[in-house]
């Protein structure tokens, strides 16, 4: 490559010019000898660089790829190879799988690159405009079959070019699925932490597509089962991804997980209670309708770490909404002594403001059926209407009459707890005997 005239003697022997010739038809080459340049200067990428050749080599490559849809390339890398064939079995009951087959033929082929070579392969693509889908498939692709052959800093040297791609490309193009996969062999390589973060990143992004089993990561190397750290970052990246744009139904769904995977952490008797917390507070309050599983999974973790102290107890309890605990969550609560005291009260309270906005809305009912029924008397519709509405009110009623029996209930057991409070301070504390 470093040949000139003044070394051939002749410009017609000059080996530098004949190679400049030959690169200006590159786009008359075929396939296979397209790959076996890049697997040649792929190991002298200097040479390559500098002469321009792996940059038109990967653009000619790219330009095939382009023609993917249309066109069939053999497979083979062998140069007696005759490059490209085109298909015409149009058959209906293979169209899917034809279509399929020339949106990823090429995958085993690039997938003998250097992750250098990829770099610029997937750079020059997305500068393309080629389908994200496609260009994240084969990155997938490409870790996993790597790997099999694979050291421990080169498989290090392609999770971060995968990585680090996958970051480029539009995240609806990405398998929430294929990025817990590629979070496995992460946790075990000493990756860079920037690329740690762009993938918990990209996964945090799409937690409402993530399931428990995904969620459930071994904590390896600490005291505690599950990986509870990296749960929490997960979070916080769905919540600053998201921003002000995050719809109802994703935080709802994502809510839902975080509930069963806080009841499935909290048998863990090495999790801290600060940890723990932090779950539980981690997301806003309207993220749920409902705290009752949140509530199930304060009662196992209480119930297994019996050494906590009252102020680290009303730190677990603190962000529990009771408005929106069920009539039998409350009481069951209100009895149950693995909790605060205050927690008790705090039940019996909500109970109260449910049964009072209950009687509010019976007694508005009530009033707008007998001012419907005094206007329109003689109408048949309005008849069906009042008897529904009759209907409804006594079931409210019904409703009313048995909340007021769990309120006294409740209020009975706050007596008994706070009687007991009495008896057991006056027992540990005599009152002084007065002088005479």
């Amino acid at each position: 490559m470093e040949m000139n005239i003044s070394v051939s003697g002749t410009g017609s022997c000059n080996l530098l010019q004949k190679t400049k010739d030959s690169i200006d038809e590159l786009s008359f080459w075929a396939w296979s000898d397209l790959l076996v340049a890049l697997k040649h200067y792929q190991d002298s990428p200097r040479t390559a660089t500098s002469s321009g050749i792996l940059e038109k080599c990967l653009d000619s490559l790219v330009g095939r790829l382009a023609m993917a849809s249309e066109v069939t390339p053999c497979a083979s890398t062998s140069p007696d190879s005759s490059g490209l064939r085109i298909s015409f079995n149009t058959r209906s009951t293979q169209s899917s799988n034809k279509g399929l087959f020339r949106a990823t033929w090429w995958f085993e082929d690039l997938s003998a690159l250097s992750p250098n070579l990829i770099e610029m392969l997937v750079k020059s693509m997305v500068s393309r405009g080629y389908n994200h889908v496609i260009v994240s498939g084969f990155l997938f692709y490409y870790q996993k079959s790597k790997f099999y052959t694979a050291s421990s800093d080169e498989k290090r040297e392609v999770l971060e070019i995968v990585i680090d791609m996958l970051y480029t490309l539009d995240p609806s193009s990405i398998s929430c699925k294929s990025l817990f996969g590629v979070l496995r062999p992460v946790l075990r390589s000493n990756i860079s932490k920037s690329c740690r973060n762009k993938l918990e990143s990209m996964i945090g992004s799409q937690l409402d597509q993530a399931t428990i089993d995904n969620l459930l990561i071994p904590s390896y190397g600490r005291s505690y089962l599950y990986d509870v750290n990296l749960v929490l970052r997960f979070l916080k990246a769905f919540l600053r991804e998201g921003g002000s744009e995050l719809s109802p139904i994703r935080m709802k769904k994502v809510a839902s997980l975080i509930d069963l995977y806080i009841t499935e952490v909290a048998p863990d008797r090495c999790l801290k209670s600060s940890k723990f917390s932090a779950l539980v507070m981690v997301l806003p309050d309207s993220a749920r309708d409902s705290w009752d599983e949140l509530y199930h999974a304060m009662d196992i973790y209480l119930e297994v770490h019996t050494g906590l102290s009252e102020e680290e107890k009303m730190k677990i309890c603190g962000g529990l909404n009771y408005k929106k605990l069920s009539s039998e969550a409350c009481m069951h609560l209100s009895q149950n002594t693995k909790f605060p005291s205050t927690s008790a009260v705090q039940a019996l309270i909500s109970q109260q403001w449910k049964l009072k906005h209950l009687l509010e809305g019976m007694h508005n009912a009530k009033h707008y059926a007998d001012f419907t029924a005094k206007e329109d008397r003689g109408r048949e519709q309005v008849v069906v209407y009042n008897e529904k509405l009759r209907a409804q009110l006594q079931g409210m009623q019904w409703r009313v009459m048995e909340l007021e029996k769990v309120c006294k209930k409740m209020q009975n057991q706050m007596a008994k707890i706070m009687k007991a409070k009495v008896l057991t301070h006056s027992d540990a504390r005599p009152l002084p005997r007065l002088c005479s």
